[in-house]
């Protein structure tokens, strides 16, 4: 299968904004294992923010936007360097990609990724795609979220799976923080107004994303004859299960909307 899997912040960083190595490390591993079996593996990874005002030794993430574009430069070297070596260990070559707003809004750009990220597949590099921080940062250039993005390189790719590793198990009846008796739903065979009505506010104070981000993305990939699958990226092992197709957090079934 061709299979995009992103990685949020909250899960790839602690609060004091320095990587999970344990987890990162973890993660790596089993891509690599995926794409030795046989899987073509798109990675979107969030944590440049986090991760460069943590190498700067900020005391927590900044809010000013030009703070913010600085920690962004730093950290974008700091991921592409850990995750270049992870992978060189089990000797896959992973490849950046830096996306906005823009670019995929323009045509010619548009095809221009397509086009590249078919190639690196053709050669058998492992793509790693990141928001264009240091430069997208208004409603023009920004994405605004990596669930977003990572739902749009899946449609522009054509993969079979999007897999969206948060800090939660998948989609609850109701918010698990707040309510005790909620249940994980194991399977949404179609995203209705009561399905949306379940996302409950934005994410981590570190992330971005919240639920009604993912359910968008899956509105967006299921439509495109894709499933997506919510899963707690505390434990990238899943993805083996998930690959398999087994029951593992929250499945979106794909499905195409009439014309």
């Amino acid at each position: 299968m061709r299979i995009v899997v992103k990685i949020g912040t909250s899960t790839l960083a602690y609060p004091t904004g320095r990587l999970n190595i344990r987890l990162t490390e973890t993660l790596v591993k089993v891509l690599s294992d995926l794409k030795n079996a046989g899987h073509e593996i798109i990675l979107v990874s969030s944590g440049a923010i986090a991760v460069g005002f943590g190498k700067l030794l900020l005391p927590s993430r900044p809010t000013e936007m030009s703070v913010k574009q600085a920690c962004a430069a730093v950290g974008q070297c700091e991921l592409m360097y850990t995750y270049d070596r992870l992978f060189t260990v089990y000797n896959h070559t992973v490849a950046q990609i830096l996306l906005t707003g823009a670019d995929m809004e323009t045509p010619d750009r548009r095809q221009n990724f397509q086009n590249t990220l078919t190639r690196l597949l053709e050669m058998g590099a492992l793509p790693i795609i990141n928001e264009n921080d240091t430069v997208a940062t208004d409603e023009i250039t920004s994405i605004g979220d990596n669930d977003t993005l990572a739902a749009i390189v899946t449609c522009c790719i054509k993969a079979d799976l999007l897999v969206l590793l948060s800090d939660i198990d998948g989609l609850y009846t109701a918010n698990p923080h707040t309510h005790p008796d909620a249940r994980l739903i194991p399977l949404v065979k179609e995203i209705t107004p009561e399905v949306m009505s379940l996302a409950d506010g934005a994410g981590s104070a570190l992330g971005t994303g919240g639920m009604s981000t993912k359910l968008r993305a899956a509105r967006m990939v299921t439509s495109s004859g894709a499933d997506m699958v919510i899963a707690n990226g505390a434990h990238p092992e899943l993805l083996y299960d998930i690959a398999e197709g087994r029951a593992v957090g929250t499945r979106f079934a794909a499905h195409r909307q009439e014309a």
